[in-house]
């Protein structure tokens, strides 16, 4: 099968001029590509095919590369194809075919409807009209979350290989938790921004307590892993025992967007102004020393 985007990428890595600092930006759900096949296959209008997608999370990161450090973003949309999950995590249902016996059908994610290739988007709306075959799954997974990965991959070796270390920001949003979710029971007091390193696992504290304050010194609630302690990308890139860090960032929906209609609002630009400055600190750190002041407390 001939892969949806084979007359334009499918992703995008956004490189400095020069790499002054161990970091990468990842924006994995910020995708708004949507191909006309897809489409098609879709029983959702052009505004409720969006409902799952980090709306403008590549833009509020976009300073990334102009300051130093390298930005990798999808271009197709998280409804497509989820590539913050196992490489094959199918819902068996959504299939013509019996799926192969090493295929993780049985995951939490699988059973909510959000696996690899999703059913559903947010506020639990079907997204396909009809089965999908498994040469389609395959056209995703093998012609572009593979390719995905690798790239990854190679920008965060390419980053230890030149620091000694690397620090992988990855960058989501969510939507708006102060309001019932379908996924999430309602908060009391709902965080503008979630942290999440797997519950201190994935990345050094004290570079999460710099995104933290940095944060909340801008007035904004934050939370840390709850309700996400960081997904598949997170867990399966870091190894900080080996000087690679993983941190998710997620950012609330409202602060910045309308979520009904994906306009953005007046608050925008500060917001924005505010992830500027968040970068330009995180690159001006000393990252590799802030680690082993955490490595050596630990021993």
């Amino acid at each position: 099968m001939r892969s949806d985007y084979h007359n334009r990428p499918a992703f995008e890595t956004i490189a400095p001029k020069r790499a002054i600092a161990p970091l990468v930006f990842n924006s994995a759900h910020s995708g708004s590509d949507y191909p006309k096949r897809f489409l098609q296959m879709s029983k959702l209008d052009k505004v409720s095919i969006r409902l799952s997608e980090d709306a403008y999370v590549n833009d509020l990161f976009s300073r990334a590369p102009h300051l130093g450090a390298p930005l990798l973003h999808a271009h197709f949309p998280r409804a497509y194809l989820d590539v913050n999950r196992e490489p094959y995590e199918l819902d068996q249902t959504m299939f013509a075919e019996k799926l192969p016996s090493n295929y993780n059908v049985n995951s939490p994610r699988v059973k909510s409807g959000i696996g690899t290739l999703a059913k559903i988007v947010a506020q639990n709306k079907n997204i396909y009209s009809k089965k999908l075959t498994l040469e389609d799954a395959h056209m995703r997974i093998e012609g572009i979350y593979r390719p995905y990965h690798l790239t990854l991959q190679k920008l965060l070796t390419k980053t230890l290989e030149k620091f000694g270390i690397a620090l992988l920001i990855d960058c989501h949003s969510m939507p708006n938790l102060s309001r019932p979710n379908p996924f999430h029971a309602k908060e009391r007091t709902a965080p503008d921004i979630v942290l999440g390193d797997r519950h201190g696992t994935t990345c050094s504290k004290i570079i999460v307590d710099v995104i933290e304050n940095h944060f909340s010194g801008n007035g904004l609630k934050v939370s840390r892993n709850r309700p996400y302690a960081g997904g598949f990308i997170t867990n399966s890139y870091a190894n900080p025992a080996h000087n690679i860090h993983a941190i998710q960032i997620e950012i609330s929906r409202h602060l910045y967007m309308n979520e009904a209609t994906f306009i953005k609002i007046t608050n925008y630009n500060a917001l924005k102004q505010i992830i500027d400055n968040l970068i330009k600190s995180l690159i001006n750190l000393d990252i590799a020393a802030l680690a082993r002041i955490q490595s050596n407390a630990a021993q």
